[in-house]
């Protein structure tokens, strides 16, 4: 990938005067960085010993984002999130980002300059630095693509595979909040609805849901706590729903698991959105993707440590299962206390 930015059609942006503006404005010295935008590829060093994690996403409008509902600020930070969450869910520390765009016709530096600001606002408390990237002219939609590489120590990256028999099930923050914020967004304004339950949500949670799904935050930090402390035995970021998030870790470990309904973490907000319009807050909690919360699982005897050291921290966490033989299959706890077959109910491209 080069580092270089070159438009390869004609369009409106001047391809030399972005590469000096996006250097001018996101470039800065970095010790590990040898050589980062303005040549054929980057060039760093590393610490030896320490282990590479590499992530990258691809974006495409009218699937992934939409303009009439979201800024290009918040699409470019966003997008940054995403790929934040994945080296989170590594317990890695990010440290560098190249990012690739593909701008249509229509599209103005304005909003690509936009766009970049939306990423390094949410990767500046992360320390990452803009590397290098590539752009293209699109013959009709933005498609943007982002590579993410961080380090962890050797032996202490969290994997999908490593829950075991006996583990308990945790979930940091709260859960189901972006895809209602992401289904208000979608909705008519509150005068113009046609439903007379739409206004019964106050601004206060309307603002708290769409902002979840504008600006959701990466747990970096939990991520890195615990790989440092050794806490997690497996781990995941919860970007398609926790039912289809949960059942990697099931396939990847071969494990079973026991989903205890009842204990799940939902914000008021997400409760006062789905009683609003007659909903299950569950179901959100189940479905909804991209909360980009951590997932992961602890063995019986780091149990209380974890939560003792959680609550010195300041970190928010919620016990809401246990892991089971994969006979057991994936079962889902109701308050009422009956179990049922828990359905893999998350977003899938292609299907």
């Amino acid at each position: 990938m080069a580092s270089t930015v070159r438009t390869k059609a004609r369009s409106t942006i001047h391809e030399f005067d972005l590469i000096h503006a996006l250097h001018q404005q996101y470039s800065r010295r970095i010790s590990s960085v040898i050589q980062g935008i303005g040549d054929d590829a980057a060039v760093i060093t590393s610490r030896a010993g320490q282990w590479t994690v590499l992530t990258t996403d691809l974006l495409t409008e009218g699937v992934h984002f939409d303009l009439r509902t979201a800024t290009m600020t918040d699409i470019g930070f966003r997008a940054a999130i995403a790929n934040l969450s994945d080296i989170a869910a590594m317990g890695a520390t990010p440290q560098y980002l190249l990012v690739s765009l593909a701008v249509p016709r229509t599209g103005a530096s304005r909003q690509v300059h936009q766009l970049y600001r939306g990423m390094m606002a949410a990767c500046r408390p992360h320390r990452v630095g803009l590397i290098g990237g590539d752009t293209s002219a699109s013959s009709g939609a933005w498609f943007l693509s982002l590579t993410l590489v961080g380090i962890v120590p050797p032996r202490k990256a969290l994997f999908r595979s490593g829950a075991r028999i006996g583990d308990g099930l945790y979930v940091t923050g709260t859960i189901g909040d972006s895809l209602a914020g992401l289904r208000l967004l979608n909705e008519p304004p509150p005068r113009a609805s046609r439903h007379p339950s739409t206004a019964v949500l106050s601004t206060r949670h309307r603002q708290f849901l769409t902002g979840r799904h504008l600006r959701p935050t990466a747990r970096v930090a939990e991520g890195q706590w615990l790989s440092t402390h050794r806490f997690a035995t497996s781990a995941i970021d919860i970007s398609d729903g926790l039912s289809g998030d949960l059942r990697h870790i099931c396939e990847e470990s071969h494990v079973g698991v026991e989903l205890d309904l009842g204990t799940l973490p939902l914000s008021p907000a997400c409760r006062a959105y789905a009683a609003s319009r007659k909903l299950d807050p569950v179901d959100l909690a189940l479905t909804g993707g991209e909360d980009y919360e951590l997932l992961f699982t602890v063995s019986p005897r780091q149990r209380l440590r974890l939560e003792r050291t959680a609550l010195k921290q300041g970190f928010s966490l919620t016990y809401i299962g246990n892991i089971h033989p994969h006979r057991f299959g994936m079962q889902a706890l109701s308050s009422h206390g009956t179990r049922h077959r828990l359905a893999s109910r998350s977003y899938e491209h292609f299907t």
